[in-house]
């Protein structure tokens, strides 16, 4: 079958299924509430879904500790739900992509229990490891969720096993070539269903160095130089592809920790099929503006440190490589309390949408962003319930504790979804199986969705103007001002090339045919501040596409080029003249 790469013309909604919208009044988001929001979810003008896990889970990790592949969760609505979704999702356009885990399973799978007790083909399905003579663990790695050894001993085996993970996550050993055809049939299973397509969790570590050697010891992440982009990576994703995949008009997403633009090029290449693995890598690097590798190890956010990452991305991958963007997901607090301001929500909200959705690339935009919901702060350590959180810094003291987690933690992005200012923030009529974010009265679908100025509003008429701009697609990034802490600009432009295509598109009947040219730029001050491009560009001649302020409040330009620009503001214009690109600006 011939892929289309419908992909790269979209925008997707990613959701967390148990905290967006409950359908049966249990306190539990099922999907359902999905069904009952997908008029909402295509008002956004998105094209597809993401699905954080559906599947059959004890829950450990949220869905990501999996004891049945092949079955959707009975509190999400079962078998019968998801067809109804996919079905209601396809008549309105939207495609549906599923997330993949198998890196590793629940220790609750019919194969974990199987291969704990020696039986046949399972023995060999997890890597397991039996005690050294010298009674030390099988190798000196740690585990990402539990801050000790990623081995755990097993009293039925009386081995070993890997958890990169959480305790009860245990690895698949995907060297053996019965778990790659197990995951070749977990693929085809869902294409067959009707499904679009994959996010591929951790998807490269499934390679672990051959005979697990000892890493350099880092607190942490001991290990992750020795099974992060193992041996045989390459050779298992093509595996995958090349027996599965390629046979369906789908597309493919793989979430890569510490990943570079020039690793993601042997991953995603559109120039060499060897190196076409799979279609889109989620990278870190963008959500490091404000850390150091980890949310766990905060620094102060530096707008350039974001800027570099864009602009990394922007430039390598340009012609070789597709990007995914994003600035929210289910892995990290809200953005708006990272990046932007919580005093200034909704302006910062709209610059942080307009600094990403203008970028090449296929943006994701996560629940609750598109209106602005911020990072939770409960008053206590135990109200917290992310297996992650709650094994950081263990030995510091409680209140430093709880400091660090009202900044960091993954649980501020699971608050149940703002739909109202009612009982439980409209989210259900039961009490809802996680705590609501107290500031649900003033941050809700519902008021937005009477304010014409309100995000969410924004984020509809954002990407709808992206959607609408082939040289969003096609073009060229330059960005200006790399040094500047207060502001983002970049320019989007169309080669020759495709500047010919626009000319025909005028020549048969659209007098303006499509921009050549636009910039964008992204105010990051919480004060007015004057603004001013230099040689080549004149904000005088532009057009304005779109302004986060409204026209009334969106200062003209004055005579030697300059604007005004509001707290926060952000603008795109389109660029008309010709002339020298600009090389610098106040």
């Amino acid at each position: 079958m011939t892929q289309t790469q419908w992909y790269k013309d979209g925008v997707f909604y990613q959701i967390w299924p148990r905290s967006f919208k409950d359908g049966n009044s249990d306190g539990m988001g099922d999907l359902w509430g999905v069904i009952d929001k997908l008029d909402y979810i295509q008002s956004l003008n998105v094209d597809g879904i993401w699905f954080s896990p559906l599947y059959c889970s004890p829950g450990v990790d949220c869905g990501y500790d999996i004891s049945d592949y092949m079955k959707i969760a009975p509190e999400f609505g079962g078998m019968e739900a998801f067809r109804r979704l996919l079905t209601e999702a396809h008549r309105r356009g939207l495609k549906v992509i599923m997330d993949l885990v198998v890196n590793h399973t629940s220790d609750e799978h019919e194969w974990f229990r199987k291969s704990r007790q020696r039986i046949d083909p399972y023995t060999d399905y997890y890597i397991w490891r039996p005690k050294k003579l010298n009674g030390r663990l099988p190798n000196n790695w740690s585990s990402m969720f539990e801050g000790g050894s990623a081995w755990q001993w097993d009293e039925v085996r009386k081995e070993y096993y890997l958890h990169l993970f959480a305790i009860k996550q245990p690895d698949l050993n995907m060297d053996n070539p019965l778990v790659r055809e197990e995951v070749k049939k977990i693929l085809k299973f869902w294409l067959d269903y009707g499904v679009d397509g994959f996010r591929e969790d951790v998807i490269t570590f499934i390679s672990k160095e051959e005979g697990l050697p000892n890493d350099i010891p880092i607190s942490g992440f001991s290990g992750i130089l020795k099974y992060n982009h193992g041996p045989h990576i390459h050779e298992y994703l093509q595996e995958f592809r090349q027996d599965v995949l390629q046979h369906y008009d789908c597309m493919t997403l793989a979430e890569a920790p510490l990943v570079t633009p020039r690793r993601a090029l042997t991953y995603i290449s559109e120039l060499d099929p060897k190196h076409h693995d799979i279609d889109m890598m989620i990278q870190f690097q963008c959500m490091c503006a404000d850390c150091l590798f980890s949310d766990y190890i905060p620094m102060k956010f530096s707008l350039r440190r974001l800027k570099r990452a864009f602009r990394r991305w922007q430039t390598k991958l340009y012609g070789k490589g597709w990007n995914m963007l994003y600035l929210e997901n289910h892995d990290h607090p809200r953005v708006i309390s990272r990046y932007g301001s919580e005093k200034f929500r909704t302006a910062s909200g709209k610059a942080l949408a307009v600094s990403y959705l203008f970028q090449q690339g296929t943006p994701f935009i996560y629940q609750g962003q598109e209106i602005g919901m911020t990072n939770w702060r409960p008053p206590r350590i135990d109200m917290y319930e992310d297996v992650q959180t709650l094994n950081q810094h263990l030995k510091d003291p409680e209140k430093k504790r709880l400091r660090l987690y009202h900044r960091a933690s993954r649980d501020s992005a699971r608050t149940p979804m703002q739909w109202t200012d009612g009982e439980n923030a409209g989210f259900s009529e039961h009490k809802p199986w996680f705590y609501v974010n107290e500031n649900y009265r003033e941050i809700n679908v519902k008021a937005e969705e009477k304010d014409p100025d309100s995000l969410l509003n924004f984020y509809r008429k954002a990407v709808a103007l992206r959607k609408s701009l082939r040289v969003v697609r096609d073009g060229k990034y330059k960005e200006y001002g790399w040094y500047s802490e207060k502001v983002y600009v970049y320019e989007r432009f169309l080669s020759d090339a495709a500047k010919a295509r626009n000319t025909a598109s005028r020549e048969n009947g659209d007098p303006e045919g499509q921009p050549s040219r636009i910039l964008v730029i992204c105010s990051f001050s919480e004060n007015p501040m004057r603004f001013s491009m230099h040689r080549g560009i004149s904000l005088q001649k532009a057009e304005l596409l779109l302004g986060s302020y409204p026209e009334k409040e969106t200062s003209k330009a004055k005579p030697d080029g300059s604007i005004i620009l509001k707290p926060y503001e952000a603008r795109v214009y389109r660029i008309r003249q010709s002339g020298q690109e600009s090389q610098a600006f106040n």
